[in-house]
């Protein structure tokens, strides 16, 4: 019994000293956590986050350029999000990436459903800028950042019988749902400075007008000017809502584990230990928001990691 927790620990180890934390651009945290899986688990991963990226930078990039999609180009864009999402459906022999999509897709039993959320989502970006209300926000999470997080957990999930991959045996959607709003809470008040120096708003506006605010003064928050109280009120309430989805995420988190192998068990905790770094890190009351306050160090991502492995194996 000794030898095989030796040997378990053995390998996490040796997958934590394989990752170079030095050079991960942009903390991607599924990526991070994801490498705890066994190699082709983790190709999949990263094959379906390569492509939901795609899409989605796509539509960023030009916000970031144009501030909005104009009337009279937002048919093309969505044209191409429905061009992405059909490349599931319609393989190309001369398009290996998308092969390798395909494979990616029926190999790990991926369901068609978060892609589509996903899809819907980013044609809501192409019709609008910003979110009218808290809830509304909530709802574009749903979808903005279930997808990737429903994959992950789907893939977390999985078992191997006779060399096939079976589904999870848990509903990975109502798993996933908690898990995507937490992220993505944390995501837009982490991003705060580096999205509205891009022309990117994700506050609600209905809460920034609530607390006498509005986005010329959210940019110029931004640029480095004064956080006034009321942008502390805006953030101690969008904190609230994302205290309350860690909590159901902790909650996910603890029920699916039973039905989840070793491997996939570490990787859930290491992510929902990422998150947290951040969430740790929103000073409401004295903080000033930058992206250098927010976003934790390579190395001390690398500790954090490190730290969840002994707990895990302490157990």
């Amino acid at each position: 019994m000794e030898t095989t927790v030796q040997t378990q620990t053995d390998l996490y180890l040796d997958i934590f000293d394989s990752i170079n934390f030095e050079k991960i651009v942009d903390h991607p945290n599924i990526l991070i956590a994801a490498h705890f899986w066994e190699p082709e688990r983790y190709q999949a991963a990263k094959n379906c986050y390569k492509f939901m990226r795609a899409i989605d930078d796509l539509i960023d990039d030009y916000k970031t350029e144009h501030v909005t999609i104009a009337p009279e180009n937002q048919a093309q864009f969505e044209a191409d999000v429905y061009r992405w999402i059909n490349t599931i459906a319609e393989v190309s022999q001369n398009n290996p990436l998308q092969a390798e999509l395909i494979k990616t897709v029926e190999r790990f039993c991926i369901p068609f459903w978060p892609l589509e959320a996903f899809a819907k989502s980013m044609i809501y970006d192409i019709y609008h800028d910003g979110f009218p209300t808290l809830q509304g926000f909530i709802d574009y999470a749903g979808g903005a950042s279930v997808a990737p997080a429903s994959i992950f957990v789907h893939l977390c999930g999985l078992t191997q019988k006779d060399g096939k991959y079976l589904p999870p045996v848990f509903d990975v959607k109502r798993v996933a749902t908690p898990c995507a709003i937490f992220s993505y809470l944390v995501h837009i008040i982490r991003d705060f400075q580096k999205d509205h120096l891009n022309n990117l708003n994700y506050f609600p506006d209905d809460l920034i007008a609530k607390y006498g605010m509005n986005r010329q003064q959210l940019l110029f928050m931004a640029k480095g000017g004064q956080i006034t109280d009321g942008f502390r009120s805006l953030i101690r309430e969008l904190y609230e809502v994302a205290d309350f989805y860690r909590l159901k995420t902790y909650e996910m988190i603890q029920e699916i584990r039973p039905f989840v192998e070793p491997r996939g068990q570490l990787s859930l905790e290491i992510i929902f230990a990422l998150y947290l770094m951040v969430f740790e890190r929103i000073d409401i009351e004295n903080g000033t928001f930058t992206s250098a306050e927010l976003n934790p160090t390579w190395q001390e991502i690398k500790d954090r990691v490190g730290q969840v492995i002994e707990r895990f194996e302490a157990e």
